[in-house]
């Protein structure tokens, strides 16, 4: 049995907003090296917080 389907919706916290976008800004990076390094491909990701900080990943080869 799979799961349901949930609705995406802006979280209202912003404590509890701040701490998810960490976790996922964490986990798409680690997906982007584990792509760059599986598939030998060349990835970026910029990422833009609600405060306006940046974070990047780019894949050398």
């Amino acid at each position: 049995m799979g799961r349901g389907k949930i609705v995406i919706q802006r979280i209202d916290n912003s404590t509890s907003r701040q701490v998810t976008f960490s976790k996922r800004r964490s986990g798409l990076l680690k997906k982007a090296k584990e792509l760059a390094i599986l598939c030998d491909a060349e990835v970026g990701v910029i990422i833009f917080s609600s405060t306006g900080k940046l974070y990047e990943f780019s894949s050398n080869r």
